[in-house]
């Protein structure tokens, strides 16, 4: 056992099974709670108090700013708008955010200390990373020396048809010379139980050491027990990809339901647009401007609740009010197919009026 390693069976046996099954280095890993999202907040609550690896604290910079790829995930943009920091919304492209804006933006401005990033399947876009982008996040030249990627990689295995391989951050900042540089989080809170799963972050060595330290500090460990049920159950990689295989077959028609409907009420028209997601949790609807919002609180007056528009860009504005979001998720496939129609007749019915008002 590496002397690195917290001495605690169930933690070091949990840190290898995300390791065979992510592709990471099982050394990287500390093992948290429940919740992936809770182990972000207090990283950026630690490097924000205490600064990280002899740099100043957070609290005590100037100017401080955060990049958030945009439409992106409202918790992320909630939590550096907690701290304070200005969130600078970066362009989304096919590929991952738009790599030149990103280069131009940290190259020059020591305030800006990290970018939020969901590689695989983004929120809600479904867009995956290009390896690319991954090295140029690695390796280009950021003005502060304490720049974090938050490299959120929450549907990192949610696969609907095919395995889409993202490219290793952690080894592409290593190999670029800056082996601190990525923050790598996943948990499997939506591959068991609500609540019951087992969150993880990854980092450099160094990092490491010093996270440890300070989690040693707030607590003696997380939920074992919860720990070694969610290793009881999925046993290894192998069978981990065979039980999201299931998740996948009892997804794959719900987003097939949502995407038929969208292109028979509104391919076409030139009133929406949307993506075709091969993962993930989400499909993503851009509406012609100035009426997601419309289009939103119309749904909610007809019984269809959904993510509230402007919530996928920081500050909850989206510049075009175009961008909605569904999660298809929860219904079923008969509820769902009720829901979209109605969707459907909302855009249809806000965005003839407003070309009709713009006319």
């Amino acid at each position: 056992m590496p002397a690195t390693t917290v001495c605690l069976p169930v933690l070091w046996k949990c840190a290898i099974f995300f390791a065979g099954w992510l592709e990471i280095d099982a050394d990287s890993i500390i093992v948290g709670g429940n919740s992936s999202l809770n182990m972000m907040y207090d990283t950026i609550v630690r490097f924000f108090v205490f600064g990280t690896l002899g740099n100043a604290p957070w609290k005590d910079c100037k100017n401080l700013k955060f990049l958030c790829p945009s439409p992106g995930y409202d918790r992320h943009f909630a939590i550096t708008q907690e701290f304070g920091f200005e969130m600078i919304t970066v362009p989304m492209t096919p590929t991952g955010p738009d790599m030149d804006v990103v280069e131009a933006l940290v190259k020059d401005d020591p305030g800006i200390k990290g970018i939020w990033c969901v590689p695989l399947y983004s929120n809600p876009q479904g867009i995956c990373y290009s390896d690319e982008t991954v090295d140029r996040l690695a390796k280009m030249q950021c003005a502060a020396p304490d720049f974090r990627i938050f490299w959120d990689n929450a549907y990192g295995v949610h696969h609907l048809y095919r395995e889409n391989k993202l490219k290793n951050i952690l080894a592409g900042c290593a190999a670029a010379g800056n082996p601190e540089r990525a923050c790598y989080f996943f948990s499997t809170s939506k591959i068991t139980f609500p609540g019951g799963g087992v969150a993880m972050m990854a980092v450099g060595p160094e990092s490491r050491k010093e996270l440890l330290k300070r989690i040693g500090v707030q607590t003696i460990g997380s939920d074992k027990l919860n720990q070694l049920r969610t290793l009881n159950f999925l046993k290894n990689p192998e069978n981990a990809r065979r039980h999201m295989e299931k998740i996948a077959a009892s997804l794959r028609p719900k987003f097939e339901t949502v995407l038929e409907i969208l292109e028979r009420e509104l391919g076409g028209t030139g009133l929406a647009v949307w993506n075709k997601p091969q993962g993930g949790y989400f499909v993503a609807v851009d509406t012609i401007p100035g009426c997601a919002k419309e289009v939103v609180k119309m749904a909610a007056e007809a019984g269809v609740v959904m993510t509230g528009a402007g919530a996928t860009f920081p500050y909850g504005k989206d510049p075009n009010d175009s961008n909605i979001r569904i999660a298809p998720s929860f219904p079923t496939v008969e509820e769902l197919a009720c829901a979209m129609e109605l969707f459907c007749i909302c855009v249809r019915m806000v965005c003839i009026k407003k070309l009709m008002q713009s006319k």
